[in-house]
């Protein structure tokens, strides 16, 4: 996918942010507690594990990133956008 795709994909998911590279995309979320982050992340791990698609995740204390890319073509796919769409309706 071109940058110039990826950013058109974006208008979609608007939170979310293209990396330098154009190669992934990421969010941060923020939470009010560490028992809240983890609830969001399990959350997102049992839909990557539904659809077959599976994110980069990191959390801790009041905070989850989530970054998407397609690892198979090391780069982004439209499926990285759908899924981000999905963990939205998480936040």
């Amino acid at each position: 996918m071109t940058r110039v795709e990826s950013e058109q994909f974006l208008e979609e998911v608007p939170e979310w942010t293209l990396s330098d590279d154009g190669v992934w995309i990421e969010r941060r979320f923020p939470f009010d507690d560490f028992a809240k982050a983890q609830a969001f992340v399990n959350k997102v791990g049992d839909l990557a594990e539904e659809e077959g698609h599976h994110p980069d995740i990191t959390f801790g204390w009041g905070y989850a990133k989530v970054i998407f890319y397609t690892h198979k073509i090391k780069g982004l796919h439209e499926n990285d956008f759908i899924m981000a769409a999905k963990v939205d309706q998480f936040a």
